[in-house]
């Protein structure tokens, strides 16, 4: 690696995956139908880790785009348009930037996209059956997001070699 911006970019990834992980372990818990501070408690809990998995993983997905000098998408459809833009190949002129995301990751990525928009702007009805896909998809980026970033990292940014 000769980037030192990579260090955030795998800090934002360790958040990221942390979230995801306990949002899994939240939703087994359960307690969302309580009609208590306890439900409440357990519903947001679920909804905010969420929220904030997805947002670290934006953070690092974003980062990664500027240590390659491409423009972050904004606007109204930025959050859908960062998950395609890092989904795939982009070709320059002398230079082919393979996708950062794997197909299997990329899906699991926009699944959470459409969670953390339902949590943001729908969370007064809030359904946990109908999270099960969501959740699934949290479990694999739990494990499965750092490495293949990484993964792409070492072939964009190889680490450097010490000369023995």
């Amino acid at each position: 690696m000769t980037d030192a911006r990579w260090i955030e970019v795998e800090d934002n990834l360790d958040s990221a995956c942390r979230h995801f992980g306990n949002a899994a372990q939240l939703y087994d818990e359960g307690g969302f139908d309580a009609d208590d501070i306890a439900g409440y408690r357990a519903t947001m809990a679920l909804l905010h880790a969420m929220q904030s998995a997805h947002a670290s993983l934006e953070g690092a997905l974003k980062r990664v785009l500027e240590i390659l000098g491409e423009e972050v998408p904004a606007g109204e459809h930025s959050h859908s348009d960062l998950v395609k833009r890092v989904s795939r190949e982009v070709k320059t002129p002398g230079h082919v930037r393979p996708a950062i995301l794997p197909p299997e990751v990329a899906r699991d990525v926009d699944e959470s996209r459409r969670f953390r928009h339902r949590a943001t702007h729908d969370y007064d009805s809030f359904d946990p059956t109908l999270a099960v896909a969501s959740i699934q998809a949290a479990r694999r980026l739990a494990t499965n997001l750092k490495p293949c970033v990484l993964d792409f990292r070492d072939k964009v940014d190889p680490p450097a070699r010490t000369l023995d």
